[in-house]
């Protein structure tokens, strides 16, 4: 079991669009990846200025977010 951070950077165009992100299932949109982690992680959500955030989670957490989002 894994115990460090990862962090997972997100880049939002002007509209509020989310045109990057990281660790990305390659069946997902950027919005959708988003959109899953906003709603199962939001707590380790942090906006940043000029358009970024990031989500902190152990790389664990971050497997499990994708098994969940295969399996929708």
């Amino acid at each position: 079991m894994e115990t460090g951070t990862k962090i997972i950077h997100v880049r939002f165009s002007p509209d509020g669009t989310v045109v990057e992100i990281g660790d990305r299932p390659a069946e997902m949109t950027p919005q959708d990846w988003f959109n899953n982690l906003a709603d199962n992680a939001g707590d380790n959500y942090q906006a940043l200025s000029g358009g970024r955030g990031v989500f902190r989670l152990t790389a664990d957490e971050i497997d499990a977010l994708k098994g969940k989002a295969a399996a929708e």
